[in-house]
């Protein structure tokens, strides 16, 4: 009768500590926000997500949306990191189930090249990060 009433009383306290400090399933909720659309899709950015590098870059998740998805053309989730100061990036991760699926090791500084969703990524970011 001893080890149901232990048995029982643990039971119970793991219930309350359940109830009391739920499990965290997403550690991170997105709060996405779209740059201008493209002829190509829609490029989203992660509040949530921007993060200052010790370089002084900020890192982000962002989001591209294709106009027409398929099962070869789906969206594309990056993890990058973005120098507002010389309005570059470079992708550090990519994935199109999840955020880091395939890490980028050897990612360099790109310019954007002219890529409209891109640079609205850029302009936002660094907007969003001086505040």
């Amino acid at each position: 009768m001893n080890l149901n009433c232990i048995r029982n009383t643990c039971l119970s306290l793991l219930s309350l500590l359940i109830i009391f400090y739920p499990l965290k399933i997403d550690a991170m909720s997105h709060d996405w926000v779209a740059v201008p659309k493209s002829q190509f899709g829609e490029q989203l950015w992660d509040k949530n997500s921007v993060q200052k590098n010790n370089n002084g870059s900020l890192r982000v998740f962002s989001k591209f949306i294709p106009i027409s998805t398929t099962e070869i053309t789906q969206d594309i989730l990056y993890t990058m990191d973005i120098n507002c100061s010389e309005k570059s990036f470079k992708d550090v991760a990519v994935g199109a189930r999840e955020f880091n699926e395939f890490k980028n090791k050897d990612s360099e500084w790109k310019d954007p090249n002219g890529d409209k969703l891109i640079l609205g990524v850029i302009d936002q970011v660094c907007t969003f990060g001086k505040n």
